[in-house]
């Protein structure tokens, strides 16, 4: 008998099988959606060097249709790490869509209309239909026959999705506040390796000492509560030091600790942990 209840434990039941459960087709269909949202979000950071921890503020998704999405953005917002996940239907509110129909398609088809369909399409006189087809100079264009190119609002970074019937515009402005919030995340990931390679159990508490250049300490300091609660700090010790970190000498406040060095937005500093 387990806590109030006489079943077996969870450890000895056997692993559910796929077939008890009921294929849902329209939610494998939207988070196939997320996961392509997320994935072409992610490429916009990586092409930027916004590094994975680093948080952002928004990341916007423009689609005729993001029904699919409204009850799964806390997942794009915790792959991608933003704030705020807004979803539109109003591709234009994410930049300017430019049209380039392909002419060795659409030659054998359409002869010398050809000509009058690119004019059309380089004055912008043309409309995106909801089936995924485009209209210009009266003719229908197929997804097969034509392109589209995103020109982005100044200061985000938009990249359209496939077929160009969504777009994920990412807000890429790294605010001092949100700069500060990404070194905090580093400063945990540092501390749970150090942890790690003091072979600390997860439960384990730990005594904390930082020894930080004045710029890095007052960044992180906002934020030195959580990142003591992440890591199960009882104690923090931030001390300051713009010198050479390597050669601090910790004989004394901590003599079985091992300092482990680091670094954060190119700033040095070394760390030591002890469990209590």
């Amino acid at each position: 008998e387990h806590g109030s209840t006489t079943e077996a434990s969870v450890h000895l039941e056997p692993w559910p099988k796929s077939s008890e459960f009921k294929h849902d087709a329209e939610l494998v269909t939207h988070m196939d959606q997320v996961r392509e949202v997320c994935s072409v979000a992610l490429g916009l950071r990586e092409d930027r060097r916004l590094r994975a921890r680093l948080p952002l503020n928004r990341l916007t998704v423009a689609s005729r249709n993001t029904s699919g999405l409204v009850e799964l953005t806390s997942l794009i917002r915790d792959e991608v790490n933003v704030k705020e996940v807004v979803l539109t239907d109003d591709l234009t509110s994410v930049g300017q869509f430019l049209l380039r129909p392909r002419a060795s398609v659409l030659g054998p088809r359409l002869g010398k209309d050809v000509q009058q369909v690119i004019l059309a399409a380089k004055a912008g006189e043309w409309t995106q239909n909801s089936d995924g087809t485009v209209t210009v100079a009266s003719h229908v264009l197929e997804p097969s026959e034509f392109d589209l190119a995103l020109e982005p609002r100044e200061g985000v970074a938009a990249a359209p999705l496939r077929g160009s019937d969504a777009v994920v515009e990412l807000d890429v402005e790294v605010t001092p506040e949100l700069a500060a919030e990404g070194m905090a995340r580093d400063l945990v990931r540092l501390v749970q390796q150090a942890r790690k390679d003091e072979g600390l159990q997860v439960t384990d508490r730990i005594q904390l000492r930082l020894l930080l250049p004045a710029a890095l300490a007052a960044g992180i300091d906002p934020h030195m509560r959580w990142m003591s609660e992440q890591v199960l700090a009882v104690e923090t010790v931030t001390e300051i030091s713009d010198g050479l970190l390597a050669q601090f000498d910790d004989s004394e406040s901590m003599p079985s600790g091992t300092g482990h060095s680091g670094q954060i937005d190119n700033y040095d500093l070394v760390l030591w942990v002890r469990a209590v």
